[in-house]
C-alpha cells in the first residue's frame, strides 16, 4: 500500500491506458484528494509486440469467443508486468483494452481482469469504468474530460480552453475554468472528433508494413485529396450535436476512398481527415478557446499539427507546453477517475457523455474479495 497524506485528504493513484492505437500500456501516478491534483508521480510504459498487437487486433470488434478471451488474457498479463514495477501506491486505476464500442447497441466491451489485477497486485484496482454511464443513456467516452478540468485548474488557466487527445480516435474536451467543479453545467462540453491515427496506422502497416508514420514523413510528400476529403466530412456523423462518441473502426470505410490513391496522397489524405474532422468539432465549442493544448501520438505528427494551426484561430500546442506529459495524460485520467470512484464522485455527466444524470462509473475489486463498489 502507499502513503495516504492524511491532512490534504490525497492519495497516491497508480493509472493504466492501453489505448486504441494499441502500441501498450502507459501507468503513471497521480496524487489526488479525487478533486484536485496534488502532484505528479513517476510513469512508465509497457509496449505491445508485434505478435501481441495482432492479437489484439483479430479481437477487435467482437464481443465474446476465443479471439476475445486470448486478448483478454494478454491485456491483464501485460498490465500486471506494467503497473507491477511501482510500489508505495492506495489504489489502481485500469481502463483495459477496449474492443467494441456500440452506446446505442450492445454497450461497451473493455477487456483486462481487474479483479485479477487487485489480487496479483496486492492493490485495490477500480476498472470497467464506462459500463455504468452507457446502461444510464450516455455514450461512455469520452472520460477523460473530468480529469482536463483538474488539469485546467492545475495549470492556474482561468479562460476556456480545450484538450484534443489524438490517440487512435480523436476527441475534444472543452474546459471552462471558472466553474467551481466538473460537474457544474457548462464547466464542460466532450465528445469524440472523429478518426485519428487509427486508419492511418492501419493503411501504413497494410501498405508499407510500418506501425505508423513516424514524424509525419508519409503524409509530407503526399497531396491531400479534396474529393475524398469532402466526402469524409458528409458523413452524418459530423453533423450530430455532441455529445457523441466513435468505436475505433466506425470509419473504417474511409480506407476505401484513399485505395486508388498513392501512398504518400493516401496518408496525407487520411491525416487531412482526422485535422477536419477536428476543426469541424470546435465550432461545437460555447465560446472561442483561448488554446487549443493536444495529447497523445497525433501531436508528434508535424504534418497533423501544422494542419490544425492552419486551421484554427487559436494556439495549438502540445501539452507539454503547460508543463503536462502528452504522453500519459490519459494513464493519469484513469488514476484520477479511480480515485473519484473510491469517494463515490461522479466521472461522467450529460455534458461529457450525454448521460442522463451524473455517474461514478467503475467496479472497486479489493484485494480480499473482490468487488466491494
Amino acid at each position: 500500500m502507499g502513503r495516504a497524506n492524511k491532512k490534504s485528504g490525497a492519495i497516491r493513484v497508480l493509472g493504466a491506458m492501453s489505448g486504441t492505437s494499441m502500441d501498450g500500456v502507459d501507468a503513471a501516478v497521480v496524487e489526488t484528494d479525487g478533486h484536485r491534483i496534488i502532484g505528479f508521480g513517476p510513469s512508465g510504459y509497457r509496449p505491445y509486440s508485434e505478435g501481441e498487437r495482432a492479437v489484439l487486433r483479430a479481437a477487435l470488434g467482437q464481443w465474446h469467443g476465443p479471439d476475445v478471451d486470448a486478448a483478454a488474457e494478454l491485456v491483464t498479463v501485460a498490465h500486471a508486468e506494467a503497473l507491477s514495477e511501482f510500489d508505495e501506491v492506495d489504489l489502481i486505476g485500469v481502463h483495459g483494452q477496449t474492443l467494441a464500442h456500440e452506446p446505442r447497441g450492445r454497450g461497451t466491451l473493455q477487456v483486462g481482469d481487474g479483479k485479477g489485477l487487485a489480487q496479483a497486485l496486492g492493490v485495490p484496482v477500480v476498472w470497467d469504468f464506462r459500463s455504468d454511464d452507457v446502461a444510464m443513456g450516455g455514450e461512455g467516452a469520452p472520460l477523460a474530460p473530468f480529469f482536463h478540468f483538474a488539469c485546467a485548474k492545475w495549470i492556474g488557466a482561468t479562460q476556456p480552453l480545450c484538450f484534443l487527445n489524438l490517440g487512435g480516435v480523436g476527441n475534444l474536451t472543452y474546459v471552462d475554468p471558472s466553474f467551481d467543479g466538473p460537474e457544474a453545467p457548462g464547466a464542460l462540453l466532450a465528445f469524440d472528433t472523429g478518426p485519428a491515427n487509427a486508419p492511418i496506422d492501419d493503411l501504413m502497416q497494410a501498405r508499407l508494413g510500418l506501425p505508423m508514420d513516424r514524424n509525419g514523413a508519409v503524409a509530407r510528400g503526399g497531396t491531400v485529396e479534396m474529393g475524398a476529403l469532402e466526402l469524409f466530412l458528409a458523413e452524418p456523423y459530423f453533423s450530430r450535436m455532441p455529445p457523441k462518441s466513435l468505436d475505433r473502426n466506425d470509419f473504417a470505410e474511409m480506407i476505401k476512398l484513399v485505395q486508388e490513391l498513392s501512398d504518400a496522397d493516401a496518408v496525407a489524405t487520411l491525416t487531412g481527415m482526422c485535422a477536419a474532422g477536428v476543426v469541424q468539432g470546435m465550432e461545437y465549442c460555447p465560446k472561442r478557446p483561448t488554446r487549443l493544448l493536444v495529447t497523445g501520438g497525433g501531436r508528434h505528427n508535424p504534418v497533423l499539427m501544422e494542419m490544425l494551426r492552419v486551421s484554427l484561430d487559436c494556439p495549438v500546442e502540445p501539452v507539454e507546453a503547460v508543463g503536462l506529459d502528452g504522453d500519459m495524460l490519459e494513464a493519469q485520467a484513469f488514476a484520477y477517475l479511480a480515485a473519484r470512484v473510491a469517494r463515490r464522485l461522479p466521472t461522467s455527466c450529460p455534458g461529457t457523455t450525454g448521460v442522463k444524470a451524473l455517474v461514478g462509473g467503475g467496479v472497486v475489486s479489493s484485494v480480499a474479495n473482490g468487488a466491494v463498489g
